[in-house]
């Protein structure tokens, strides 16, 4: 596998940290641990992820000296993971990565779309994902799975009807040709474009593995 460009070494002690927490083992890919860990280091969860199976295979002699170092020393790993997230700039843009080109990606869906707003493109691909489960008549605050989502996303069941009506005048089946004036539009639009229009089970597939990050567990 091709190492990704912003990895180092030193941060096997990262993901060793959050393997070793319990219960001991890979962790969900957005557990709430490996999204945070990802937006410190702008690394994807998806390849921190990757590399948390290989920290477990011990197939290399790095990963063994790992191990036989750290497994079942849990002070000394903790020590070192302090000290490393000491260093100048470290989880910023800043002197860390002075120099380095930083493609911000996936850091940008657990951002809020706008600073008037704690709304964040997770949440509406969450909420999109429920708007394809539902019908038009039952998107209503009264719906149980509008309840249930809104108490995950710790937002009020109206916020999701109301971006729900978003989706229905973007949404080409409804055949509506509404002028919408709306705060969220453009960013309900760019998350109906990345996702809409592939199978669904997809989108599903990922919503289910998101809310993982909602949990928040450590």
């Amino acid at each position: 596998m091709a190492t990704h460009p912003l990895w180092r070494d030193e941060y096997w002690l990262l993901l060793m940290q959050i393997y070793l927490k319990k219960p001991v083992g890979v962790k969900p890919v957005y557990s709430k641990p490996m999204v945070e860990l990802g937006l410190e280091l702008h690394i994807d969860p998806q390849v921190l992820y990757k590399q948390m199976f290989r920290l477990r295979q011990l197939d290399t002699p790095q990963m063994e000296k790992l191990w036989e170092r750290y497994g079942k020393n849990p002070r000394r790993l903790s020590k070192e993971v302090k000290l490393l997230r000491q260093m100048n700039g470290y989880g910023s843009a800043g002197s860390f990565y002075e120099g380095v080109d930083v493609n911000e990606s996936f850091e940008k869906d657990f951002r809020p779309v706008a600073d008037d707003t704690k709304v964040r493109p997770v949440d509406l691909i969450m909420i999109l994902d429920l708007y394809f489960r539902l019908t038009p008549l039952t998107m209503v605050p009264e719906t149980e799975e509008i309840q249930e989502l809104a108490k995950m996303l710790k937002i009020t069941p109206e916020e999701i009807v109301d971006t729900m009506d978003v989706f229905k005048v973007i949404d080409p089946y409804l055949g509506r040709d509404d002028i919408m004036i709306h705060p969220m539009l453009e960013h309900c639009k760019a998350v109906w474009n990345r996702y809409a229009s592939e199978n669904p089970t997809k989108l599903a597939a990922l919503a289910a593995q998101l809310r993982e990050y909602y949990k928040g567990g450590k």
